[in-house]
C-alpha cells in the first residue's frame, strides 16, 4: 500500500518491527519499530518511558516524511528499542 501511495505523490512513513520485510517489498520510508504487536510503544516500560519512546518513533516518522529517498531507506528512533 506505502508503494502506490508513493507512486500518487504521497509520501509515506511506514512503522514496522518487521522492517527486514519492509525493505524487501521496498518501502521507501521504513521506521523501526518496536515489536509485531507494539510497534509504536512498549507497554512493559514505565508510563513516562513508553511516552518518551512513542514520541521519539513518531517524530524519525515526521523526519523521515521530510527526507528525500532514492528507495528503501530504514530510519532510527534514537532512543534504544526492545522487542
Amino acid at each position: 500500500m506505502s508503494k502506490e501511495l508513493e507512486k500518487a505523490g504521497l509520501p509515506v512513513a511506514l512503522i514496522s518491527a518487521m522492517f527486514p520485510v519492509a525493505q524487501q517489498v521496498r518501502a521507501n520510508r521504513i521506521i523501526k519499530g518496536v515489536s509485531i504487536p507494539h510497534p509504536c510503544g512498549d507497554p512493559n516500560l514505565s508510563k513516562e518511558l513508553d511516552a518518551r519512546l512513542r514520541k521519539e518513533i513518531i517524530q524519525t516518522a515526521l523526519k523521515a516524511l521530510e527526507s528525500k529517498v532514492e528507495g528503501p531507506t530504514v530510519f532510527s528512533p534514537p532512543v534504544a528499542i526492545g522487542g
